[in-house]
C-alpha cells in the first residue's frame, strides 16, 4: 500500500509544478484555494494530501513499513525454498524447516540416540571406576559414536558415496595417523567424514560451545575430543597441545578448518589451528572434499529432508606431508587438494 501512495505521490509531482506540494508546511497552504485545476488533476492533488496527512508526514513511520514489507518479502521466499526442497508437506519452525522425511530422520536419530546415551554413560562409569586406566585413548565412546552415525545412516538411507577410500585404508596399514580436513557446509559432513575415516579411533577438533548438544555434548566429553574455546587465548594453546598429544599417541584427529558453516556453501578462508597441529606434531594432513551435503540439509532445515543416497559424495585426496613444508604452504597445498574434489559451485569465488 505505501508503495502504491507513493507512486501516486510521484505522478502528482511529475504532471506538473503546481500540484506539486511543498516539502514543509500545513495541509492548507498544500490545498491553496487559489489554484484552478480540472476535476481530475484536482482530485489527484488531494489524493496525494490525504496521504500524507495520513501518515502524519513521518518518514520512521515510511521507513518501518518498508522493513516490515522487505521482511515479509524474505519469510515468504523462504518458505516458497522450503516447498520446493521439502514438498507440499514441509513446514518451517524457529529451530529449523521440517518435513515428513525430516521428522523421520530426527525419530530415528533420537531413538538410537538414547541407547547411544546410555552406551556413554556406561563408558563414563567405567573411566570413573578404574581411574582412567582402562582404555586411555577413549576409543570405546568413539566406537559406540560410529555405531549410532552408520545405523542411523543405515535406516533412513543416507550413505554417501565414498571416492578413494582406500586410501584411507592403505594409510592405516602402515600404523600412521594424521590430521584429516574437510570443508564444512551442513550437520551431514559430521557422519560423512566419520563413514570415510572408518573404524579407526579419531578425535574432534570442534569449538567449546557444542559440549551443550543434548547427547552429542556428552559423547565429544566423554571420548575427550579436543574442544576450542575461541574467546579464550589460553584455551587455544591448551588446545593446540592437546591435539598434538593426540597425534604423537597415534590418534587420528578430525576438524573443519573454516570453523563454521559455509551459509553460501563455497569455500571459506582456513583458520589455521589444524595445519599448526599438525606441522609441530610432523603428522600429515589428508584433506577431504564432502560434495553437495546442504543440498541434503541446509542451514535453514532442522533435519536432512531427503535421503543422501545418490546425492551426496567424499572424495578423499592423497596424505600431504607436513615434514619439508612451513605451515602456510602445508595449508595452501591442502586447500588446493580439497577445491579439486568440489563442484563448481562449492569452489571459492
Amino acid at each position: 500500500m505505501m508503495k502504491l501512495i507513493t507512486t501516486i505521490l510521484l505522478v502528482t509531482a511529475a504532471s506538473s509544478d503546481a500540484f506539486s506540494a511543498p516539502a514543509h508546511g500545513p495541509l492548507s497552504a498544500r490545498l491553496s484555494p487559489h489554484v484552478t485545476c480540472s476535476p481530475s488533476r484536482c482530485s489527484t492533488s488531494l489524493l496525494s494530501a490525504a496521504s500524507v496527512a495520513s501518515s502524519g508526514n513521518d518518514p520512521a513511520a515510511s521507513t518501518a513499513a518498508d522493513s516490515s514489507s522487505a521482511a515479509l518479502t524474505k519469510q515468504q521466499k523462504r518458505m516458497q525454498q522450503i516447498r520446493k526442497e521439502g514438498g507440499l508437506l514441509a513446514f518451517n519452525t524457529k529451530y529449523g524447516a521440517l518435513n515428513p522425511f525430516a521428522i523421520f530422520y530426527g525419530l530415528t536419530s533420537i531413538v538410537l540416540g538414547l541407547v547411544w546415551f546410555v552406551a556413554l554413560c556406561f563408558s563414563q562409569l567405567l573411566y570413573t571406576i578404574t581411574g582412567n586406566r582402562i582404555d586411555k585413548k577413549r576409543r570405546l565412546p568413539v566406537f559406540f559414536s560410529h555405531v549410532w552415525g552408520t545405523l542411523l545412516m543405515l535406516f533412513t538411507v543416507c550413505f554417501p558415496k565414498i571416492e578413494n577410500g582406500d586410501i584411507i585404508e592403505e594409510f592405516h596399514k602402515n600404523g600412521r595417523k594424521a590430521m584429516f580436513v574437510s570443508n564444512h557446509n551442513s550437520w551431514m559432513d559430521i557422519p560423512f567424514i566419520g563413514h570415510a575415516i572408518g573404524w579407526h579411533n579419531y578425535k574432534f577438533v570442534a569449538k567449546k560451545e557444542l559440549e551443550k548438544v543434548p547427547i552429542l555434548g556428552k559423547a565429544i566429553k566423554v571420548a575427550n575430543n579436543v574442544l576450542v574455546d575461541r574467546t579464550n587465548r589460553r584455551s587455544q594453546l591448551l588446545t593446540l597441545k592437546q591435539g598434538m598429544q593426540w597425534l604423537k599417541d597415534g590418534v587420528n584427529l578430525c576438524t573443519f578448518p573454516e570453523g563454521t558453516r559455509s551459509r553460501s556453501g563455497r569455500l571459506m578462508p582456513f583458520k589455521n589451528g589444524a595445519f599448526k597441529m599438525a606441522h609441530k606434531a610432523g603428522a600429515p594432513v589428508i584433506p577431504i572434499s564432502i560434495c553437495r551435503a546442504a543440498e541434503v540439509m541446509p542451514s535453514y532445515w532442522m533435519f536432512p529432508y531427503r535421503p543422501a543416497w545418490g546425492v551426496c559424495k567424499v572424495v578423499v585426496h592423497e596424505p600431504v606431508e607436513s615434514e619439508g613444508k612451513t605451515e602456510e604452504e602445508l595449508a595452501l597445498a591442502v586447500r588446493e587438494a580439497i577445491i579439486s574434489g568440489l563442484p563448481e559451485y562449492q569452489r571459492p569465488l
